[in-house]
């Protein structure tokens, strides 16, 4: 059986559409772990399952297509087609940042849209247009919530989301009618995931580079200092190999304050253990979303504190950046609210939120001269040449503007 995934597919979509929903109707596993998340009934860090799309060569498709080990039709062994990991982000408008961290490690998106809702709500807006920024450009729409809508309501609903879609990069994009509560038309929504969005070249030759998008502390209260572990990291693999027994290097690292001055010291461990799927491995490639424990001193690792590093080994990863230089690409509209306004240019000395990868952080603009300068007041581990989401306050909230190249 093949234990890592092949590629990484979000889930995305407006506030209480029914994301987390679909992947419990996909994989078995509801993702709201948090104590907070379940009070509140709303995701509010990214969630993870991994899926075995399978396929039944006895039955006619669609039908054919499920996630279960047998067909329930006519009980035969169904074949593996292709493992995959699901990206649960959050949709709530407060949450952007960490959607945007989620959408680095996606290769595709399911975009999930309630038809007992007028389209677009603000985050169905503004997530399809951070999939844009980011260049995410194999996507699936769902149009969920059938079950609870007329049939008149579910056409009328299907010509708003075509309108929506217009010249983006789900204008061509499948629209899938299901019923996430009830379980309808999963096998469909199966078959055009694996037909549209497409296992990702990536190459297990090149130096490691692991995007991570969280961090624990495994260890429970109380335990006997002979029994406690070492810090553990997740996240996606986007190229290169890694095994038990290999040194890891984590950047940016810690902060440590020397002679009044801000440094950052990177992290320096011994893999100890790694897992794929939820079954443990000895090495990991690229694709998929990965586990890996180390000798890391846990309250390192605690709470998400290394989200938005990035990890491989020592010596390979790229530089610390405090600074950054960039070509920007604006949008037309500020979009994420129900009033939109036109995106003005960038100003000196103007505060933006960075995601660069799975970092996000705070810069301010130092000098507009063609390319846009800014100073950073957490730092990110990047190369030349990759892509950054950039966003601005607008009233309370940070609103999606455009990207930048760093030059």
């Amino acid at each position: 059986m093949k234990v890592q995934s092949d590629v990484n597919i979000g889930l995305v979509g407006h506030v209480d559409h029914g994301k987390t929903t679909l992947t419990k109707a996909l994989s078995g596993v509801w993702t709201d772990t948090h104590s907070e998340e379940t009070k509140r009934g709303i995701s509010i860090r990214l969630g993870y399952a991994d899926i075995e799309f399978r396929k039944c060569d006895e039955c006619a498709e669609p039908i054919c297509y499920t996630t279960a080990l047998t067909c329930k039709h006519c009980e035969k062994d169904t074949e593996l087609l292709r493992k995959v990991s699901f990206v649960d982000a959050p949709g709530h408008e407060t949450l952007m940042a960490t959607m945007l961290s989620g959408a680095a490690i996606m290769d595709g998106a399911v975009l999930v849209i309630a038809a007992n809702e007028y389209c677009p709500q603000p985050q169905t807006k503004e997530h399809l247009m951070a999939l844009d920024v980011i260049g995410v450009t194999d996507v699936i729409v769902v149009q969920n919530k059938i079950d609870i809508v007329s049939k008149e309501r579910a056409i009328e609903n299907y010509n708003e989301i075509k309108e929506f879609v217009k010249g983006t990069c789900a204008e061509d994009a499948p629209i899938i009618p299901v019923s996430a509560q009830q379980g309808a038309n999963i096998d469909i929504l199966i078959d055009a995931i694996d037909k549209k969005i497409k296992t990702p070249i990536k190459d297990s030759d090149k130096p490691s580079k692991m995007y991570v998008a969280r961090s624990f502390d495994i260890n429970k209260p109380g335990s006997h200092p002979d029994d406690i572990k070492g810090g553990v990291i997740g996240g996606s693999l986007v190229q290169g190999t890694l095994k038990i027994g290999e040194n890891i290097e984590i950047k940016p690292g810690v902060e440590n304050k020397k002679d009044g001055k801000d440094a950052w010291i990177s992290l320096k461990s011994e893999i100890i253990g790694l897992n794929a799927g939820g079954k443990d491995v000895k090495e990991v490639g690229p694709g998929g979303l990965v586990g890996i424990a180390t000798k890391l001193d846990p309250s390192l690792t605690k709470a998400d504190s290394l989200s938005g590093s990035v990890a491989g080994k020592p010596e390979t990863l790229p530089n610390i950046l405090h600074n950054l230089e960039m070509e920007t690409h604006l949008l037309d509209r500020v979009v994420g609210t129900k009033k939109e306004k036109d995106v003005a240019p960038i100003k000196l000395k103007e505060p933006l939120m960075i995601n660069c990868g799975t970092t996000t952080t705070i810069g301010v603009v130092t000098k507009v001269k063609g390319n846009v300068f800014i100073s950073l007041k957490l730092p990110v581990c990047a190369d030349k040449g990759d892509r950054i989401a950039l966003s601005r306050r607008v009233g309370a909230r940070w609103r999606l503007i455009g990207y930048g190249i760093i030059k």
